[in-house]
């Protein structure tokens, strides 16, 4: 037998565009069944792990969203980048439970980030918009994380650049293998 991870079910995920590592699980079988991986294959994938979970960290705080909960920041990222998203495609695609995403959306409503409207064909149906004020946070957290990045890279060498610019297709590569596996 030869190690390998096999993907659970998780209720209120959209696999097209919500990856959660609490979605794999180490069962002992590879997929392609081809050769266990090599210890330097599991240092690397550790290595990532913890090198892009840094990086994830590092850059989720701005001082432009000093008062939104790590929840609400990211339920308002989706809804601004989306446009306009109905309540339970939200629920689904955050993997959030829809009375939490409620409270979290009814905040967001209350600081006038959000607006909430009914579907005028089925009053059952919520429909959320970002605010231009909603927009424009975002836009300020998008550009506070770029300007982060920007300094960061700016204390590299030109080589550890060109190194980050190589492996930049490869990280894609694993993304997106990751949202295939997902479907």
């Amino acid at each position: 037998m030869v190690p390998t991870v096999e993907h659970r079910e998780k209720p209120f995920v959209n696999k097209s565009t919500c990856l959660l590592a609490s979605n794999y699980m180490y069962t002992g079988l590879m997929s392609d069944a081809t050769r266990e991986p090599t210890e330097k294959e599991r240092q690397l994938a550790e290595h990532l792990r913890v090198a892009l979970g840094r990086l994830n960290r590092s850059l989720r705080f701005t001082r432009a969203q000093m008062e939104l909960s790590s929840s609400q920041r990211e339920v308002l990222m989706a809804i601004a980048r989306a446009g306009t998203l109905r309540l339970s495609e939200l629920a689904r695609d955050e993997g959030l439970n829809p009375t939490m995403l409620s409270r979290i959306v009814a905040k967001l409503e209350a600081a006038g980030m959000v607006t909430r409207t009914c579907d005028p064909k089925d009053a059952r149906v919520i429909h959320l918009t970002a605010t231009p004020q909603g927009v424009a946070l975002r836009e300020t957290i998008r550009s506070e994380r770029t300007d982060a990045l920007l300094f960061a890279l700016s204390r590299l060498s030109k080589e550890e650049k060109n190194a980050l610019s190589a492996a930049t297709p490869a990280l894609e590569a694993v993304v997106a293998t990751l949202r295939e596996r997902d479907e």
